[in-house]
Parts: structure tokens; C-alpha cells; sequence
């Protein structure tokens, strides 16, 4: 168990000296960025597993399954929410016990149990229904028992997900905190920017190769390629320093700062009402739970203060989680270009790939074009980044509400895919631009005792925003088959009205914006730019 105050250990490549803590060596021997690598790789592989099986398992679970479209749509966003829920519940037994490297470490291993269990559902007969035609006599849904399996597989790989990704992040960020790294701010936010580009070219990677490979390959070998790529994940072999292990106690004086004046209902959960029974001899208090720190105090609101923040970007979020219908559009039109036809589910590659030249553009030519012109250096604050997001995440609803209303009046099949590629382009420069720009939010807002929690507050706004879109998905489809009525989002999409379905996503994407410029304006300063301010003084 991790104490209060007791440092992460840190990823070593070298040998250790002692135990001695040397800043100015800390790029050459403990730390920096020699161990990004190690991180990035463990973090590379879980994602091109788990994201492998993601674009193609609406229609393992029609195919092989024999599961309605909004059945099957419900299922993969209570996945991902799982999935997203977890890292929660992980950033705590990371912050509090087990400490981000076993967090990492325990997480790879059991989504890996996940994918083997998934794979075993294409390798036994009877692990799902048989195949169904009209002359079958038999049920064609699952059993309850094969239902059971498959929710044990995805329920794995989202415990072991969630591990893997609560800790990562932070873990990448720990290994800059010291020696000449510390004071430089711009380091640690091409950090976050190029982590975020690991990402999706992991993410790249499973949307071309692994879905190719399920695609020609069958299911059996396509579900093989996570496990194995997991395996992998498992046994790499990352030592850990025996000499920065290092507990630091609270001073003596730093319990006589009072508490800040913000939210101060909370100060008396820090107020000691009985000093001879509720602290110890040495200053310790004798009950936790009915006791805190100020520090402890402090922390709880800066989480809460970011809530309304953090609240804004799940709608932008529920617009991303739309994967499952672009790919219907996608299979109904023209994706061929010359001999090649591109296989639907490839076509998320495009948001992927426009992440990638966002963060290209923003971080190599815009900031070092707009620094020389201004004679200094310049940086878009985190707000502005997140705002611009949530803009061009409305714009995108619109675009796809209007290329599918074009769709719907030509003959589908003579229409090029290529229409698509402003929607996924919108799509992926929203989730760049606002994504990056939550994670330096948070990072900066809380206090490092809590940058496990930071690293998950993204995919937690990701969870609920899996939970929320299931909510609008079953609203929608309700409504709009009522009096007998088609369904909106019927299985068949030219059936269905999904231009209608994303002027619904629009509209609430609109009223999104209102309300991220009102917890935007209330929020007031940022606690990381005045931080640069100060930083830049020194220099």
C-alpha cells in the first residue's frame, strides 16, 4: 500500500546510485523520456487490441449472434462505458495501494484473460447460437450460458482495459516531473499532444490491419490478433528503480494553512473539534473518515470545480460514439477507388488520421509560426482548445445530417463514399482539439496526488457519454416507431431516417455549447496559466 505523500516509482534504464535522487541527472539515468517509450509501447498495444475488435463487433454480434441493430448498438456502448467506468475505480487503487506500474502490469493481464475468452467464442461450436435460416426449427438467439460468456469476455477486457489506461498517462507524466524537465512547461504539453498521436496511430493501426485481417481472414484469426498482441503487452519487462522509492511526510507547519474560501462548506471536514481525540501524539489523525487534511479538502474541490466543465465534453463524446451507423452509410454507397474497394468499417481511419494532422498542425506549425510573429512564446489556453471542439463537433452533426439527406434522394450505390470525409474529418478534428485539451485541464487544475484521477477523468466523460447516447439511441428509436411509424434508426438504413436521428444530436450539441460558455465564463483563471506566468518570470 502506497502512503500519503509517497512518491511513484519511476521506470528505470540505468543503474541506481545509492538512492540518491540526482535532477540534474535525470534525463541519463532515471526518468525523462527514455522510459516514454516503455509506457507508450504497453498503452500501443492495448489499444490497437481493444480497438481492434471494436468497428466490426456490430456485426459479429448481428452475424453470429443474431441481434437486432439497436440491440446489438446497445450492448457496444454499455461496453465502452464499462470499459471507461473502470479506470475510475482503477485510479483510486492506483492512487491509494498498488501505485501506477502493477496498475499497468495487472490490467494487461487481465485483458488479455478477456481476449482469449472472446477468441474461444469463435474457436467452440457451441459458445454461440448456431446459424439461423427460415427452415430452422430451433431458437437462433443465445442461450443464456453463451450470453453469459460473451458478457464475461467483454466485462475482462474492460476491467483489464480500464487498468491499462488509468495509469499510463499519468505514469508518462511522472517520468517528466523532475531535472531540467520540471520548469519546462512546453515539454509537458507536447507530451500530452504526442501521447494523444500514439493513440490514435494505434487506433489507425487496429481500423486498417486488425479489421482487414477480420474482414478476409475470418473471425478466428481476426479475434486472435488482440489476444496475441496482448500476450506481448504482458511480456514486456519493465524494472523498477530500488533507490526512488522515497516517502515524503507533510511538514509540521503545512497543517496551519487554512483552507481556500471556495466551497468552504467543505473546510469542516478538516476542523479539529477534539485535539487529544481526534489526532495522535505526532500530528496523524486517529480516524481518517472523520478526520481529513487540509490538503485532502483542497483536492476534493478542485475535482469538483472541473465537474461542470468536465460535463460539457460528453456530448462531444456522444457524437464521436456514433461509430456504428457511419459504417452502415459507408456500406451502402460506393467505396470503390479504381480495382480497390475500401472495407466500411476502415473508413473511422479518417478520423484517426485527422487527429493526427491536428496535432501536426497545432503543435509544429501554428504555435512555433504564431510564437515567431509575435515576438514571444504563444499559447491557446486549454478553455479556448475545449470550446473549438465542442464547435466543431456541432458543425459535424450538421455535415452528417446533410450528406445523409443527400444520400437518401440518389441511388446510394452510385454514390461515392468520398462524401463522407468532411463528417469524419469534423469528427476527428473536435475530438483533437478538445480531448488534448481536457487532459491538460485536468492536469493542471489538480494537484499531482491526483493525476491518476486526471488521466481518467477523459474516458470517464467517455463512459457517460456511451450511457447518455444508449438513452437518446432507445428515446429516438421509442418515439419514432410510435402509431407504427418506421423506426428512425431501423436496421435498414434506407428505411430509417438517420438524417433525423443527427439533427436530434445537432440540437443538443448546440445547447451544449451555451452551456460550456456559461461553466467556462464562471470557472474564472486557470491555476496552469498563471502558473506559466510565473515560470516565465523566472526564465
Amino acid at each position: 500500500m502506497m502512503e500519503e505523500g509517497e512518491e511513484e516509482p519511476l521506470l528505470e534504464l540505468g543503474s541506481c546510485t545509492n538512492g540518491e535522487d540526482h535532477d540534474d541527472d535525470y534525463d541519463n539515468n532515471k526518468g525523462g523520456f527514455r522510459t516514454l517509450p516503455f509506457i507508450i509501447g504497453a498503452d500501443g498495444l492495448e489499444k490497437i487490441a481493444t480497438y481492434g475488435l471494436t468497428p466490426n463487433m456490430t456485426v459479429y454480434l448481428m452475424g453470429q449472434y443474431h441481434m437486432g441493430m439497436t440491440t446489438a448498438s446497445n450492448v457496444l456502448f454499455l461496453w465502452s462505458s464499462a470499459t471507461n467506468f473502470m479506470q475510475i475505480i482503477w485510479a483510486i487503487i492506483s492512487d491509494s495501494f498498488l501505485g501506477q506500474f502493477y496498475t499497468i502490469g495487472l490490467g494487461t493481464i487481465i485483458c488479455f484473460l478477456g481476449s482469449i475468452l472472446l477468441w474461444s467464442t469463435t474457436m467452440i461450436p457451441n459458445a454461440k447460437p448456431p446459424p439461423c435460416d427460415e427452415s430452422s426449427t430451433h431458437s437462433c438467439s443465445p442461450t443464456f450460458p453463451q450470453f453469459v460468456l460473451l458478457c464475461s469476455s467483454l466485462g475482462l477486457i474492460s476491467i483489464g482495459a480500464g487498468g491499462i489506461r488509468s495509469s499510463c498517462l499519468a505514469f508518462g507524466a511522472n517520468q517528466l516531473r523532475k531535472g531540467k524537465f520540471k520548469k519546462t512547461s512546453r515539454v509537458k504539453d507536447s507530451y500530452f499532444s504526442w501521447y494523444y498521436v500514439s493513440f490514435t496511430f494505434s487506433v489507425l493501426i487496429a481500423l486498417t490491419c486488425v479489421v482487414y485481417i477480420q474482414d478476409n481472414l475470418g473471425w478466428r484469426v481476426g479475434f486472435a490478433v488482440p489476444a496475441l498482441l496482448l500476450l506481448l503487452a504482458v511480456n514486456r519487462h519493465l524494472k523498477l528503480s530500488d533507490g526512488t522509492d522515497v516517502l515524503y511526510h507533510y511538514k509540521n507547519g503545512s497543517s496551519n494553512i487554512p483552507p481556500s474560501q471556495k466551497l468552504r462548506f467543505l473546510n469542516k471536514a478538516c476542523i479539529v473539534k477534539d485535539p487529544q481525540g481526534d489526532t495522535t501524539a505526532n500530528g496523524f489523525g486517529t480516524d481518517s473518515w472523520n478526520l481529513c487534511t487540509v490538503d485532502q479538502v483542497e483536492e476534493l474541490k478542485s475535482l469538483i470545480r472541473v465537474i461542470p466543465i468536465w460535463c460539457s465534453g460528453m456530448i462531444m463524446y456522444v457524437n464521436i460514439s456514433q461509430a456504428s451507423f457511419p459504417v452502415l452509410q459507408a456500406a451502402s454507397m460506393n467505396r470503390k477507388i479504381s480495382s480497390f474497394e475500401f472495407p466500411a468499417a476502415s473508413f473511422n481511419t479518417l478520423t484517426v488520421l485527422s487527429v493526427i494532422i491536428w496535432v501536426l498542425l497545432y503543435d509544429r506549425v501554428f504555435l512555433p509560426l504564431a510564437s515567431r510573429v509575435r515576438g514571444r512564446q504563444v499559447r491557446i489556453s486549454t478553455k479556448t482548445r475545449m470550446g473549438f471542439g465542442v464547435f466543431l463537433s456541432f458543425t459535424a452533426m450538421l455535415v452528417t445530417a446533410a450528406v445523409e439527406s443527400i444520400r437518401r434522394t440518389v441511388v446510394a450505390a452510385n454514390m461515392s463514399a468520398m462524401w463522407l470525409i468532411p463528417q469524419y474529418c469534423l469528427t476527428g478534428f473536435a475530438e483533437a482539439s478538445n480531448a488534448i485539451a481536457q487532459n491538460e485541464f485536468y492536469f493542471s487544475e489538480l494537484p499531482r496526488s491526483m493525476w491518476s484521477i486526471a488521466a481518467t477523468l477523459n474516458w470517464i466523460g467517455l463512459a457517460m457519454a456511451n450511457l447518455v447516447a444508449s438513452f437518446i439511441l432507445n428515446c429516438v428509436d421509442m418515439i419514432s416507431k410510435e402509431r407504427g411509424h418506421k423506426s428512425w434508426i431501423s436496421s435498414d438504413i434506407d428505411e430509417g431516417h438517420y438524417d433525423y436521428y443527427y439533427l436530434v444530436l445537432a440540437g443538443l450539441s448546440m445547447a451544449n455549447m451555451l452551456y460550456y460558455l456559461v461553466c467556462s465564463n464562471a470557472y474564472g483563471p486557470l491555476k496552469g496559466e498563471r502558473n506559466l506566468a510565473e515560470e516565465e518570470d523566472e526564465f
